[in-house]
């Protein structure tokens, strides 16, 4: 078996983190982190995740070995993409070609119908304004969030309902392992190497992805809110996921206010003064939903009533951190804002018909959410907002 990576066996950590000492802002070229083909008689599921493991390209669970056979179908007749540069990923600046995109895909299990997602969610991650670079290295636990719009939601089984940020038994969590896989592999992403997340999360292992709940939203799709119509991805830079239990509010304000209390606490990247902005992301069930659009119809108005809710009195917040955010001038009539705008807080429409609970994601901080339009073709230049 023949197999093709952006990582190969790994340094010690010392000498790792002597290497990266050089690196500049846009990564650097490392020896232990080139391309190689690799041969190997392995093809067992249990002895190949432990070969990867100890080539230091495994992520701990089981992988299906990426043979020349498997790539060559996940790609199709005549390997359609296969020399395609889609992207350069950091910390490392890894090409990011279409057959490097397949092997991760397949040794993750993820369907060949899923590369043109895969391959959009990646072109909106390398925009320069995702701000990559940080995600990868910092000492936080963030990881790109991956929301699909459009049809293309029921055709590859992309969850919105019960459980669609985890638990639903769809092809979501492959195509999310599959991302994360690559940003090991070929971004470089390596904790305590060129990572340093101080704990890291359960999101840097298979992602998340999911799909909105557009037939039962009462606004426009997200996407398309964002000026993408029809079948696209939008990612977004989260520090993990945080629950809004209401059991009981009955009209919207009430939901809202609720909701915009939640989300704000001291220690949310979006109140540190070394953060120039932020950006909140908010999935709402979509009981909730027709209910809060059916008193505040404006999402505009929900947008801006949110805001104001997550105003915390800033003697919440120490002496120190709350001189270092006046100085910013954050702090307005003894208040300070989770995020500066209205805007910044962003709604999605999605979850389970029973209610009660809405899902908050704070940004990484530096990180602006990208939309792209997954397009089939090869040729076809991706669109970006």
């Amino acid at each position: 078996m023949t197999v093709t990576l952006q990582a190969g066996s790994g340094p010690q950590p010392e000498q790792a983190a002597a290497d990266l000492r050089d690196c500049g802002p846009q990564g650097c070229d490392l020896d232990w982190l080139s391309s190689a083909r690799i041969e190997t008689e392995v093809d067992d599921v249990a002895a190949f995740s432990q070969f990867a493991l100890e080539q230091g390209w495994g992520d701990g669970m089981p992988l299906i070995p990426p043979t020349e056979a498997r790539v060559r179908d996940f790609l199709g007749n005549g390997n359609r993409y296969a020399d395609e540069l889609i992207c350069t990923l950091p910390p490392q600046g890894g090409e990011c070609t279409v057959e490097k995109i397949a092997i991760n895909a397949v040794m993750a299990g993820a369907r060949a119908e899923s590369l043109p997602l895969i391959i959009a969610a990646l072109e909106a991650m390398a925009h320069p304004d995702f701000e990559l670079f940080g995600q990868n290295t910092t000492t936080a636990p963030v990881y790109p969030v991956t929301i699909v719009n459009g049809p293309i939601r029921d055709r590859l089984d992309i969850p919105y309902g019960h459980g669609c940020l985890g638990g639903a038994a769809t092809q979501a969590a492959a195509i999310g392992r599959a991302i994360r896989l690559i940003m090991r592999n070929i971004a470089g992403q390596v904790p305590g190497i060129t990572s340093q997340t101080t704990f890291g999360s359960p999101g840097r292992v298979a992602g998340v992805v999911f799909g909105e709940w557009e037939e039962r939203s009462p606004w426009a799709p997200f996407a398309e809110r964002r000026g993408v119509k029809g079948d696209a991805v939008s990612v977004y830079g989260t520090m993990g996921t945080m629950n809004v239990l209401d059991t009981v509010s009955q009209k919207g304000h009430e939901f809202v206010e609720m909701i915009g209390k939640s989300l704000a606490y001291p220690g949310a990247n979006g109140l540190t003064p070394c953060m120039p902005f932020a950006e909140i992301l908010l999935a709402i069930n979509p009981v909730w939903a027709q209910i809060i659009h059916r008193d505040i119809p404006a999402l505009e108005d929900v947008q801006q009533m949110l805001w104001e809710r997550t105003a915390m009195d800033a003697g919440h917040l120490t002496a120190r951190h709350r001189e270092q955010l006046e100085s910013l001038g954050r702090v307005s009539n003894g208040k300070v804002y989770v995020v500066t705008e209205p805007r910044d807080v962003m709604i999605v429409c999605c979850g389970g018909g029973g209610g009660l609970h809405a899902t908050g994601f704070h940004s990484f901080g530096s990180s602006l959410t990208q939309t792209v339009a997954i397009k089939s073709g090869p040729d076809n230049k991706q669109e970006k907002t």
